[in-house]
């Protein structure tokens, strides 16, 4: 496996699906695309093949600008075109490509973490304005931005999207964390595949980014945003058989579980039935179990033990297996934003 680069887009496409990328591209990819400003928009996209929404979104954008230059330059790497081809979030030989990244340690010694490293030393001696990573999800959530930093151009940055943004420092290895001591650096998602809603706000975002002149240097204020912190991963066990709405497995899940994303649920909160002791894995930040403090079963119920609010509950069995059940976040007070910053601008030479 290796890394291709191209500075100009291969034929077709424009118009080729996430299925069909296989046929133009062999692998992970890396297209300098130049524009009027420098340095350069990283954008990253297909990281899990079966979220479409960058590649869309990107496609729509460089349409607009045919035939004129972009408003600044812009390297877009696209990631698992093998996934794509079959729409899954990854193959089961592979590595998740959102955790191969600089800072991963499960991964390190993949070939898919040697391209990581690549990409990321390639973007460093070109210059970097700015990454942004584009996804979608499989539950039912709004858009919001994904940081890991909260100094003044990050929050900005998340803020083109949605006022709505997640402040999320783990697990090792996501291309954000992996670009966030370099330059701004967010992670959009963009609700569920195949809906041109969410393509459309995805290339919006693309778009603000390209004229972004340059980040204000003032702080966010309190009205603009709505911030939250994932406090917990929350996966089922793997030796744990579940489903949604079926009563006869060991963790029942409620059938429409997805519906409690960005819900603030007071303690006592219940996610579905089981008669087992502990069903989920749940970790904090630094990896600790935390299952009981987050979660109790004493009744047969499956019920929050303090409140929380959820986000990315997928029903889609393949995903809580390849990825996670869910995170769970509570919402950051904005002096802690105002901290944040003053200690950024006192970091500064």
């Amino acid at each position: 496996m290796k890394l291709t680069r191209l500075t100009a887009l291969p034929d077709g496409f424009l118009d080729a699906t996430a299925r069909d990328l296989h046929q133009l591209i062999d692998g992970p990819t890396l297209i300098h695309l130049p524009g009027r400003r420098t340095p350069e928009l990283f954008v990253s996209v297909l990281l899990h093949g079966n979220e479409d929404v960058g590649l869309v979104a990107i496609q729509q954008v460089l349409k607009a600008h045919a035939g004129r230059e972009l408003p600044r330059a812009m390297s877009l790497f696209i990631g698992n075109v093998s996934a794509a081809q079959t729409g899954m979030r990854r193959l089961d030989t592979q590595p998740d490509y959102n955790r191969i990244w600089p800072g991963t340690v499960v991964h390190a010694g993949t070939p898919e973490a040697a391209i990581a490293r690549e990409v990321q030393a390639i973007m460093l001696q070109r210059g970097l304005f700015a990454s942004i990573d584009i996804h979608n999800n499989t539950g039912l959530n709004p858009h919001y931005s994904v940081v890991s930093q909260l100094d003044a151009a990050t929050l900005h940055l998340a803020l083109l999207l949605t006022r709505t943004v997640v402040w999320f420092r783990g697990p090792q290895g996501s291309q954000t964390a992996a670009f966030a001591p370099l330059c701004p650096s967010v992670a959009v998602e963009c609700g569920k595949p195949g809906h041109p809603a969410n393509e459309a706000a995805a290339a919006r975002f693309i778009e603000a980014c390209l004229h972004l002149a340059a980040f204000p240097e003032h702080g966010v204020r309190e009205p603009d945003i709505d911030l939250y912190h994932t406090v917990a991963l929350v996966k089922v066990a793997p030796d744990v058989d579940f489903g949604f709405g079926t009563p006869q497995r060991p963790l029942n899940l409620k059938a429409q579980l997805d519906h409690l994303n960005f819900v603030e649920l007071n303690a006592g909160a219940a996610f579905g039935d089981t008669a087992l002791a502990m069903p989920l894995d749940v970790r904090d930040e630094a990896g600790q179990d935390v299952a009981h403090t987050f979660f109790d079963t004493g009744d047969g119920t499956l019920r929050l033990k303090r409140p929380a609010m959820p986000a990315m509950l997928t029903l889609d069995e393949q995903v809580v297996r390849q990825d996670c059940l869910c995170y769970l976040m509570e919402r950051v007070p904005f002096a802690t934003v105002q901290q944040a910053d003053r200690s950024s601008v006192a970091a500064k030479p």
